[in-house]
């Protein structure tokens, strides 16, 4: 069974991005009969943001590494502030060994009030997936506020992106295993 993680690096409760995440690992839990974890930076910002190096990091913090490291499949989003993804996002991988994450799926989401938010998919997420070696799914999600309502999802065409991602990520693990002949 795979392994899928979202990464929720919005620092408020509640939270459009978390929403986001959570749709996306519905579908591809749906979609791939798998189980998945969220990792909400919200619930954790004090201890991400009390952690200065590798050796001393919190056990929440341990944890939710832990939880990449074993992941197949990781969904990170963010929302986006002054056209970046959020600070304490930023710590939380600052502290990731490198080598832990490199070869994993990695489907790349954000939120923003405007769609010239949307380039911080391109211009940060990626080349930070890029530098752990995630493999990214080629579509990325991007989705408005005006497309949530009381922090629900509210947009066919962004639930509709969402499934065109979740069909990128099954061609890479295919459900139906060929079986060996029997000699």
């Amino acid at each position: 069974m795979l392994r899928i993680v979202g990464i929720s690096g919005s620092i408020g409760n509640p939270s459009r991005t978390r929403a986001l995440v959570e749709n996306i690992l519905i579908k591809t839990s749906q979609k791939t009969h798998s189980k998945y974890d969220l990792i909400d930076i919200a619930e954790i910002a004090a201890e991400v943001g009390s952690a200065i190096s590798f050796d001393r990091i919190p056990q929440v913090v341990h944890d939710a590494y832990r939880k990449l490291y074993e992941a197949d499949i990781i969904v990170i989003a963010t929302p986006v502030y002054k056209a970046s993804y959020t600070g304490l996002l930023k710590h939380f991988f600052d502290l990731i060994d490198p080598k832990q994450l490199s070869g994993k799926v990695a489907i790349l989401a954000a939120t923003g009030g405007s769609d010239q938010h949307a380039l911080v998919l391109e211009s940060h997420l990626r080349p930070l997936a890029s530098f752990f070696g995630l493999i990214t799914i080629p579509t990325a999600i991007y989705a408005r506020d005006s497309e949530f309502v009381d922090y629900q999802l509210k947009s066919d065409a962004i639930s509709n992106r969402i499934n065109s991602v979740v069909e990128q990520v099954s061609r890479l693990f295919p459900l139906d295993q060929p079986q060996a002949l029997a000699a």
